[in-house]
């Protein structure tokens, strides 16, 4: 990472204008306006693309190097109080002249930039929403190109080339012994459709390896999970609560179950979901430019991470867990023909194609439950989230606190049928774990009284 500086950018002379551009029509914040881009790209990304891991990763690169171009503007301008993400400050200009479309402009073009890059089967999607915003065509001329945005995108890829993420090993583990993960059925038909069982190894963006926040295992052996005492007790909650015809599961957890769900092509899948709310959090709370970006960096660095984290779990310890659906069926008799309530558009069953320990759901909501709670100082802040899931049974849900959401969006996967208790427990520390070590070791406040660290 330390490769990665800003180093040797001379400063331009206060003169050095931009080309003009079309006049901008619009008055809400260019970050949460470029996360809605990026969000419909999560949309129509399939198969592995599709994957918690290559989204989060996408929007850590993509918020992370808006932040950065954004701390360059407030460095130039005397008036940056966050550290950027890895590199040292990087100040283009000399004196206190600036147009009144400069920040948003450096945004713009770097989010641009980066959304392109990450997904060029949507570029025409993408070039078309830059045009809306700007009035400008994606190729023309801005001397903010050379200055921030060229750098700041170079600095970000270098930083993620060679980070283990186009690894496309399949998955060759034990498929046969009792508690071992298997497929499913579905597109979950044989081991090698297991999503990314690499990305545990992929390199973290904060954290200094992706087991750094392992949880204690459940077992040396698979014979161990299944002779815990409390073992039988799991699958029998999941059994009662998330069977698609339970009579135990409250409507209020159906209702959850699926809010929380988005786990179908389509949707803005889990990631987005959260990076969402991230922005409907910001509006309401009335964050400035500034203040938004750095928000966005924050939760998108902590949900990869996460990411992870959790799939260091899922594949990199000695048990790979089998789903609930085939523990549920392994107990024989009736419980055979169990199914869960988590369905694809059809209304077949449907189980994520990965083993069970820990829940990448819970992960992903302690992670950015974390980031926020750590952002504003506080847990106790009052919003209303929004779903893409087709069986939702309302759109809305509104909570009291992050700390609230997360924990429900956990539980929502035991009442979906697909996670046991501890796959909850354990993920939401994981991502919590995630979410307090990076705080403290990125884009950290600048000292009073001293210039930032270059």
């Amino acid at each position: 990472m330390t490769g990665c500086l800003l180093a040797g950018l001379s400063p331009v002379a206060a003169g050095a204008q931009p080309a003009a551009t079309a006049a901008q029509n619009h008055d809400d914040d260019p970050t949460r306006y470029w996360d809605s881009v990026l969000l419909q790209t999560f949309r129509d990304a399939r198969g592995m693309d599709a994957s918690p891991g290559r989204l989060t990763r996408a929007a850590a690169m993509v918020h992370a190097a808006i932040y950065n171009a954004e701390s360059a503007y407030q460095y130039t301008y005397g008036t940056m109080r966050y550290q950027p993400y890895l590199n040292r400050p990087l100040r283009y200009a000399d004196g206190p002249r600036r147009r009144p479309d400069e920040e948003e402009r450096l945004i713009d073009r770097t989010a641009y930039r980066m959304i392109s890059q990450l997904f060029p089967g949507d570029q025409a999607y993408i070039d078309a929403r830059f045009t809306a915003r700007t009035g400008s065509a994606p190729g023309s001329f801005d001397v903010l190109d050379r200055l921030v945005v060229d750098p700041v995108v170079r600095q970000i890829d270098e930083a993620r080339a060679g980070d283990g993420s186009e690894n496309t090993a399949v998955y060759n583990g034990d498929t046969t012994t009792p508690g071992a993960w298997r497929p499913t059925g579905g597109s979950c038909r044989q081991a090698s459709d297991a999503v990314t069982p690499y990305w545990g190894m992929v390199r973290p963006f904060v954290l200094r390896r992706g087991s750094q926040f392992r949880p204690a295992a459940l077992g040396a052996t698979y014979a161990d999970v299944l002779a815990r005492p409390d073992y039988p007790a799991q699958v029998e909650e999941v059994r009662r609560l998330g069977a698609v015809d339970s009579t135990e599961r409250t409507p209020d957890q159906t209702a959850a179950a699926w809010f929380w769900a988005n786990d179908l092509d389509g949707t803005y899948k889990p990631p987005g979901q959260l990076l969402e709310l991230t922005g409907i959090v910001a509006g309401k709370l009335r964050l400035g430019t500034y203040e938004t970006s750095r928000l966005y960096a924050l939760v998108s660095l902590a949900m990869a991470d996460a990411m992870i984290a959790v799939w260091d779990t899922k594949y990199d310890t000695p048990i790979r867990l089998w789903r609930p659906v085939t523990a549920i069926h392994a107990l024989g008799g009736a419980n055979t023909t169990w199914q869960p309530l988590s369905a694809d558009r059809s209304g077949a069953p449907f189980t994520p194609c990965f083993p069970s320990w820990t829940s990448g759901h819970a992960g992903l909501a302690a992670a950015w439950a974390g980031a926020m709670r750590h952002f504003f100082g506080r847990d106790n802040v009052s919003f209303t989230a929004h779903t893409e899931d087709p069986h939702a049974l309302t759109v809305n849900r509104s909570f009291t606190g992050f700390g609230q959401a997360a924990r429900e969006e956990a539980l929502s996967r035991l009442w979906l049928g697909v996670h046991y208790r501890w796959d909850l427990t354990d993920g939401l520390a994981v991502g919590s774990d995630v979410a307090d070590y990076l705080v403290t070791h990125t884009m950290l406040p600048t000292s009073p009284g001293r210039p930032p660290r270059r």
